[in-house]
């Protein structure tokens, strides 16, 4: 029997013999819902159980628009029910890193120490002296003067900040990458501030300067994420963490009297730019009191 076949009088009076078979189903849940789509069209239809299957009549004057209703409901129903998968799993949370950052800790205690016991050949010859750097070239103080702090005060004040800070950099960043760029914008915040005192008296010391360039460097990396998102609003994305950032410089960068705002704002900023650059996306200038280098 073809689909334009009418259907066999030998059917026990279940479907008039005036009727044209349009459709074939090995199931009566298949049959049941292509029976439902022609009545969803308006027309009447018959299922009628066979040896071939369960086959959907329907009137003569109703096959084209059924067979065409049909067809359609078959090619929507090539990838339903849909594959279902499950959702990802939500985010890990960013491990921190304590091991290195207390390292550097260690390292800026052996040096207090070691400047206690040495102040002239320790203390003295490796603070940030503006002169020094431009009249004798000794560029190093930028770094050394990193690991050199006025008191016990000083040096608690620096410590513990910075710890945390470098904690949550290394991993945004990786350990050696993250370590390579708190160098970089502490020592270009260092020089910044030197340039900044040019001929002056200027003389720094401490590592403040390291703690800033790393919240500069999560602020540039935040930043940087954001200005990836395609959206209309992105440069409002963009303003948020930077904003953040800014706050927290004027409010922990700006407190003090010996406090050296430049190279707070130095090593901020040398942070800034270098973690937009990196990522994986002016407080006003003070001299620092005659009576003693100013504390970074």
């Amino acid at each position: 029997m073809t689909p334009s076949d009418p259907a066999p009088p030998e059917n026990g009076g279940l479907v008039p013999a005036d009727l044209t078979e349009v459709g074939v189903y090995s199931s009566e849940r298949a049959a049941f819902e292509h029976g439902l789509v022609v009545v969803a069209v308006g027309h009447p239809c018959w299922l009628l159980p066979t040896m071939e299957g369960f086959k959907l009549y329907v009137e003569p004057s109703a096959v084209e628009h059924a067979r065409w209703h049909l067809d359609c409901f078959d090619r929507e129903s090539l990838s339903w029910p849909p594959v279902f998968e499950p959702p990802p799993p939500p985010p890990r949370a960013m491990k921190l890193e304590f091991v290195t950052p207390l390292l550097w800790a260690l390292a800026v205690m052996a040096s207090f120490w070691m400047q206690q016991r040495l102040p002239v050949r320790w203390g003295k010859a490796g603070l940030l002296d503006a002169r020094e750097v431009f009249d004798h070239g000794q560029v190093w103080r930028a770094a050394t003067a990193l690991f050199l702090h006025a008191d016990i005060a000083h040096l608690c004040s620096n410590l513990f900040p910075g710890i945390f800070v470098f904690a949550t950099v290394l991993p945004t960043f990786g350990r050696l990458r993250g370590w390579l760029l708190i160098a970089l914008a502490s020592v270009s915040g260092n020089l910044f501030s030197v340039l900044a005192h040019y001929g002056s008296d200027y003389r720094s010391l401490g590592a403040s300067t390291s703690v800033f360039a790393g919240l500069g460097l999560l602020t540039g990396a935040a930043a940087r994420s954001a200005c990836r998102v395609g959206s209309y609003h992105r440069w409002r994305r963009l303003f948020i963490p930077i904003a953040a950032g800014l706050s927290l410089l004027g409010f922990f960068g700006s407190a003090g009297v010996n406090t050296d705002l430049t190279a707070h704002l130095g090593g901020f900023l040398s942070g800034l730019l270098a973690g937009f650059l990196a990522a994986p996306a002016t407080p006003p200038v003070t001299k620092a009191p005659q009576a003693g280098p100013a504390a970074g």
